[in-house]
C-alpha cells in the first residue's frame, strides 16, 4: 500500500479517533512547560508568603469569619445523581418486566457498557429473551386455565392497554424534575386511566402473590402501590381518584400501603432465596448477574422508589415511623441502587433532625444500619450529613428543644463510635477549624469573631467532640485531638473572663473535668474555678426579671448580676466543680499539693463573706477535703 497524500494525512491527523485518543494520553502524561514570566510570578509569590510568615501575619485568619462550622466538609454525595432507569409504572402486559411487546429489551442493566463490536452479543441476548418469553407465556396460559377469575382480570387489563398502545407509545423514562419532585408523563397518566382496583380484585392479587408468588400479580400490586404513594402529588387537572390512582375507596388505599410495606421485603427475599435474617450486602451482590435478580430488579426498584417518595410526602409521624421501620428491613436491597441509597440517607437525616420521639429514633436507626452495612464512603456521607444537620439545628436552642438536641448529641456520638478512626479524622478537621476561629478572636478581638466563638454552634461543637473523646480515648489513640481540644477550651475560658459569661466558664470547667477523668491526664482547673469567687456582685435590687434556662444559655442578662440567684450560683458552682476535680485525684500522691492553694482561697473567702449560707456551705466543703486525703492513705 502506497503512502497517503498530503491532504489525506492532514485529515487523518485531525479526525481519526485513534489519533485523538493518543493525543489525550500524551496530554495527560506531559505537563506544559511554564514560561519565564510564570516562573518569575511564582518566585514573587513565594517571597511574599515567606515575608508574611516571618512578620507573624497569618493570611488565612483574614478570611476565617467567612467560613461556617457546618461548611467545613465538602460532601461529594450532595450532588444528586438521577437514576436513568424508569420510575413510571411497570408493564403489566407480560410476566417479564424487561422486554416490551416487540420482544426487544427496553431497560438494560445500568452497569452494562455496549460498544460498537457488541452487536453479536445483543442478538444472542435477544434470542435468549424470546425463549424466556415463550416459556413464561406458556406458564401464564396454564395459570389462566387453572384460575378463570384471574384470566378475566388479566383480559380487562389487556384491553385497556391495547387501546392505549394504539393511541400513543408508552414511555418508561425517568420523570424526576430538578427540584426532586416527580412529574408524571403523558403516557404514564393515560396508562392508569380507566383502571379501578376493587377490594375483591385486590384480595385476589394478594392471594396470588402469597400462595403462588405470581410475578404478574406482584407487578400489578406494585403499580397500585406507586399510585397510592403518589396520590395527591399529581397535577391539578387530575384530582379524580379514578384518573390518578385507580383506587375505589380509602380502605383499598390503606390496604395497599399496609400490605406492601409489611410483605414486600419477605416476598422479595423468598423469591431471591435470601434469608430473612440476612443483613449483609454481599447477599445481594452475589445475585447481581443471576436471572432471578434480572427479573426482580425492576420490581424491587419500583418498591424502593415509591417508598422513598412516600417518606418525602407524608407528614403523619406514625406513618413515617412505620415506613422507616420497613425500609430499614430492606436496607440491603439498596446495595445496587446507589442514587436511591443517597436519597435514603438524605431523607433519614432530615427526619432525624426535624422529627421527635419515635420518628427521630427510627430515622437514626436507619442511618446507623446504612453506615454499618455499607462501605466507608457511605459511613463518611452519613457522618458528614448528620454533623451538618446537627450544627445547623443548634443555632437556636430553647428549653423545649434542649431534650431533642441532647438526643441528637448522643446519637451522633453513637454513630461516630462505629468507626472511631475515621471519625477522629473528621473530628480533627472540625477542631482545627475551631482553633482558627479562636486564634482570630484572640488576635483581632473583633466583635464578629468573638461572637462566633461564644455562639451556640461553637459551644455545641466543642461539647460534641469532648463527648466523643471522653467515650473513646481509653480504647483508641486520640492524644493529638485531646490536647488540641484542651487548648481550645483554655483559650475560650481566658477570652471570656467576665461575670456575664459565668455559664460558659462553668461549661469549660466541666469539659476539662470530663476529659481529665476519661483520659487520666491531669488538667488544672482550680484557678478557673476560684476566679468565679472574685466576681463582684451588686446589691440585690429585688427585681426578678425574665426567667431563662441557665443550662442552655451562654451569657447572663445584666439584671441577673445583681440578684441573689447569681451569688448562690457562683458559690455552689465553685464547690461542685472543685469537688469533682478533687474526687478524681484524691487517691493520687500529689493530692495535698493540689488541694492546698484552693483551700487557702476558700478560707480567705470565709473570712471576708458576711452571708451565713455561704459560710455554712464553704466550711462544710473545707472540712470534708481531708476525707479525700484519708481515702488516699487507706487505698494507696
Amino acid at each position: 500500500m502506497g503512502k497517503l497524500g498530503k491532504k489525506a494525512r492532514k485529515f487523518a491527523k485531525k479526525n481519526l479517533q485513534s489519533v485523538l485518543k493518543r493525543k489525550r494520553q500524551l496530554k495527560s502524561m506531559f505537563k506544559k512547560k511554564a514560561s519565564k514570566r510564570d516562573e518569575k510570578d511564582e518566585a514573587e509569590n513565594l517571597e511574599e508568603d515567606q515575608i508574611g510568615k516571618s512578620s507573624g501575619r497569618d493570611l488565612e485568619c483574614e478570611n476565617i469569619e467567612d467560613i461556617e462550622l457546618d461548611a467545613v466538609f465538602s460532601d461529594e454525595s450532595d450532588v444528586v445523581e438521577d437514576d436513568s432507569e424508569s420510575d413510571g409504572y411497570l408493564s403489566e402486559g407480560s410476566s417479564c418486566p424487561y422486554p416490551d411487546e416487540n420482544g426487544t429489551e427496553s431497560d438494560l442493566d445500568e452497569d452494562m457498557d455496549v460498544d460498537n463490536g457488541g452487536a453479536i452479543e445483543l442478538l444472542e441476548q435477544n434470542r435468549a429473551i424470546c425463549i424466556e418469553l415463550t416459556e413464561k407465556k406458556k406458564k401464564l396460559e396454564r395459570l389462566q386455565k387453572k384460575d378463570p377469575e384471574f384470566s378475566k382480570f388479566l383480559e380487562s387489563y389487556e384491553n385497556g392497554l391495547g387501546k392505549l398502545r394504539d393511541d400513543e407509545n408508552y414511555s418508561d423514562e425517568d420523570n424526576t424534575s430538578e427540584d426532586g419532585t416527580e412529574s408524571p408523563e403523558k403516557g404514564t397518566v393515560n396508562l392508569r386511566k380507566g383502571k379501578l382496583l376493587t377490594s375483591s380484585a385486590f384480595n385476589l392479587l394478594c392471594q396470588l402473590v402469597r400462595e403462588h408468588r405470581s410475578i404478574s400479580a406482584l407487578t400489578s400490586l406494585l403499580n397500585e402501590y406507586r399510585a397510592a404513594c403518589h396520590y395527591g402529588s399529581e397535577p391539578s387537572d387530575l384530582h379524580d381518584v379514578a384518573l390518578c390512582s385507580g383506587l375505589q375507596d380509602s380502605k383499598t388505599f390503606s390496604k395497599i400501603l399496609i400490605f406492601m410495606l409489611q410483605e414486600a421485603d419477605n416476598i422479595f427475599r423468598e423469591m431471591l432465596g435470601i434469608s430473612s435474617s440476612s443483613c449483609k450486602k454481599e447477599a445481594i451482590l452475589e445475585l447481581k448477574n443471576s436471572s432471578k435478580w434480572k427479573t426482580m430488579k425492576p420490581l424491587i426498584k419500583s418498591y424502593l422508589r415509591s417508598t422513598l417518595f412516600l417518606l418525602n410526602q407524608v407528614t403523619n409521624s406514625e406513618i413515617l415511623a412505620f415506613s422507616l421501620v420497613r425500609v430499614r428491613a430492606s436496607v440491603i436491597f439498596f446495595a445496587t441502587f446507589h442514587p436511591l441509597l443517597r436519597r435514603l440517607i438524605k431523607i433519614a437525616v432530615h427526619l432525624w433532625v426535624t422529627g421527635e420521639g419515635t420518628l427521630a429514633l427510627h430515622s437514626f436507626l436507619v442511618i446507623k444500619d446504612v453506615a454499618s452495612v455499607f462501605s466507608s464512603d457511605c459511613f463518611n456521607s452519613c457522618l458528614i450529613k448528620t454533623y451538618k444537620a446537627f450544627i445547623t439545628h443548634c443555632k437556636f436552642v430553647d428549653p423545649v428543644s434542649s431534650k431533642h438536641i441532647q438526643f441528637l448529641h448522643n446519637s451522633f456520638i453513637e454513630l461516630c463510635s462505629l468507626d472511631v478512626q475515621n471519625s477522629s479524622r473528621k473530628a480533627m478537621v472540625c477542631v482545627e477549624q475551631l482553633s482558627k476561629i479562636l486564634q482570630t478572636g484572640l488576635k483581632t478581638k473583633k466583635k464578629e469573631a468573638v461572637k462566633r466563638i461564644c455562639s451556640r454552634q461553637s459551644t455545641n461543637c466543642i461539647n460534641l467532640w469532648v463527648s466523643f473523646i471522653s467515650a473513646n480515648v481509653k480504647d483508641y489513640d486520640l492524644q493529638p485531638l485531646l490536647y488540641m481540644i484542651i487548648q481550645i477550651i483554655n483559650g475560650v475560658a481566658v477570652l471570656f473572663p467576665g461575670p456575664r459569661y459565668l455559664p460558659l466558664r462553668i461549661k469549660c470547667i466541666q469539659w476539662l473535668n470530663n476529659l481529665s477523668s476519661a483520659s487520666g491526664v491531669f488538667i488544672p482547673v482550680a484557678s478557673f474555678a476560684m476566679d468565679i469567687l472574685e466576681y463582684k456582685t451588686g446589691k440585690d435590687n429585688g427585681k426578678p426579671g425574665k426567667d431563662f434556662n441557665f443550662s442552655s444559655t451562654i451569657k447572663l442578662p445584666k439584671h441577673w448580676l445583681k440578684s441573689r440567684k447569681f451569688q448562690d450560683k457562683c458559690v455552689s458552682s465553685v464547690i461542685e466543680l472543685l469537688a469533682t476535680h478533687f474526687a478524681q485525684w484524691s487517691c493520687h500522691i500529689t493530692f495535698p499539693e493540689l488541694a492546698t492553694i484552693p483551700l487557702i482561697c476558700l478560707r480567705k473567702f470565709l473570712e471576708t463573706t458576711t452571708i451565713e449560707r455561704f459560710q455554712r456551705m464553704v466550711k462544710r466543703f473545707v472540712d470534708q477535703v481531708p476525707t479525700f486525703r484519708s481515702f488516699r492513705v487507706v487505698f494507696c
